[in-house]
């Protein structure tokens, strides 16, 4: 491999090192995906030049206007002013039901639909309240790979937590492996996003239904992350009451806890505003250990009153109005918000084509036996080197993106990257650095 004395990248090594020390970030290739971000940042206003960002999934298009509209009205009809309930105003609890129902075909009671501050709280709520439902059962497992953050909600909750890379046991083959961990009995939770984030692995019908299967048999919560909601564009998931629907455990198990965000589907990151969806079943079942750190050994009661309650007292009451208005157009079939995100699977096409004709290879490129879908992320590696090298070297070429060492992935060769901030009139610009970076490196 060529040293950088032997290269001339567009940005200098003294630069990106210089940067990287006055920010106190340690190695480039195990950064955050915030400090990723503000290396970035500092790097585009020192060397003035505009980076392909791929390090944040952040979305790429303007927020749903039927929102932006409604919240407005909301302000001005005084609702800054006020407190909102901490379980939600009616209209949004009514349309989250509805929501779930059209999309999902899952009944859930408008009761156990809570607004929260974003998918991020909902999952650190939950991991409050499902990690300490038995006395001595109180770890989460994770599927991996997946969002880097949920484990660190958990460092800083001080709850233990497992995973595994579910990349080598697609299919049948995710029972024994489940089965060799549950079975210890010390796992109370799992998480797992689907669409996945990184790797964009969709799971099949069959996986769902073994760990729906597996929650039963141990009695364990399952946390489905929804960030992605609908968007494996394989299928048609637009259309309200009609299938095919968006795949849930849910339809396996009583057992589960839904985080649906609204940052990604509907583009409305900036208020903070997602949805907290918790199963009938789970909601009225009464957990007598909950009462040692609650008021209430039922689930909702704690989770709301108690956990939500102490996290901040409800969520911004004019983005409840704003999410509640989208929902009802989508829910009304006035409003397909698949067919507005299709964008980041069309730029993903292009962009993985890019990658591949300049040495690049896709790292998780099967789903089971069907290629991966294109949609918010992919994963490129480079041969000869591991994602930790990739990174550090990338980013002299105004390139970024995230290793994959730090989603939990055993696939420690490639990076994560992200569709969403890149704009067509760069795809250019990243052809042109991907070709110098392949001449530099190959």
């Amino acid at each position: 491999m060529k040293s950088f004395d032997q290269i001339t990248p567009p940005v200098s090594q003294a630069t990106v090192e210089g940067i990287r020390k006055r920010n106190n970030i340690g190695d480039i290739g195990t950064a955050s995906i915030r400090e990723i971000k503000k290396l970035v940042d500092e790097i585009e206003s020192e060397a003035g030049i505009r980076f392909i960002r791929m390090e944040m999934g952040i979305p790429g298009i303007p927020a749903a206007e039927i929102g932006v509209k409604a919240e407005i009205a909301a302000l001005e009809r005084g609702v800054a002013a006020i407190y909102p309930d901490i379980h939600g105003i009616a209209p949004l609890k009514t349309e989250i039901s509805r929501f779930v129902k059209n999309f999902m075909n899952i009944d859930v009671s408008p009761v156990g639909c809570l607004p929260t501050v974003g998918s991020m709280q909902g999952a650190f709520a939950s991991f409050l309240t499902v990690n300490r439902l038995y006395e001595n059962k109180g770890t989460t497992l994770f599927i991996d790979p997946g969002f880097p953050v949920h484990k660190q909600q958990l460092k800083v909750l001080n709850q233990p937590f497992e995973s595994f890379d579910v990349y080598n046991y697609r299919g049948e083959k995710l029972r024994s492996k489940l089965e060799s961990i549950l079975s210890k009995g010390h796992i109370s939770s799992i998480l797992y996003s689907n669409p996945n984030n990184p790797s964009w692995i969709c799971f099949t019908d069959e996986e769902l239904s073994i760990i729906g299967e597996m929650a039963n048999k141990y009695k364990i919560v399952v946390l489905e992350d929804l960030a992605y909601f609908a968007m494996d564009f394989r299928k048609d998931l637009s259309k309200p009451g009609t299938p095919p629907f968006q795949a849930s455990v849910a339809n396996y198990t009583d057992n589960w806890v839904l985080f649906i965000s609204s940052s990604k589907a509907f583009s409305y990151a900036g208020q903070r505003i997602g949805m907290l969806v918790i199963s009938d079943n789970l909601f009225n079942t009464s957990f007598p250990y909950l009462k040692n750190f609650y008021s209430s050994e039922s689930f909702g009661h704690a989770m709301i009153f108690g956990t939500l309650y102490a996290l901040s007292s409800g969520t911004s009451h004019s983005a409840q109005y704003a999410l509640a208005a989208i929902l009802k157009e989508v829910n009304d079939g006035n409003f397909d918000f698949v067919e507005v995100v299709k964008e980041y699977g069309k730029k993903a096409q292009i962009m993985k084509k890019l990658f591949t004709d300049n040495g690049f290879y896709m790292v998780y490129d099967k789903d089971v036996d069907q290629p991966i879908a294109d949609g918010f992320y992919f994963t490129i590696a480079y041969p000869g080197m591991d994602g930790q090298e990739l990174i550090r070297r990338l980013v002299h070429y105004g390139i970024s993106a995230i290793s994959l060492a730090i989603t939990g992935s055993e696939r420690t060769e490639g990076l994560r990257a992200c569709v969403s901030l890149v704009k067509r009139d760069q795809f250019p610009d990243l052809e042109e650095r991907l070709k110098k970076f392949h001449r530099d490196h190959q």
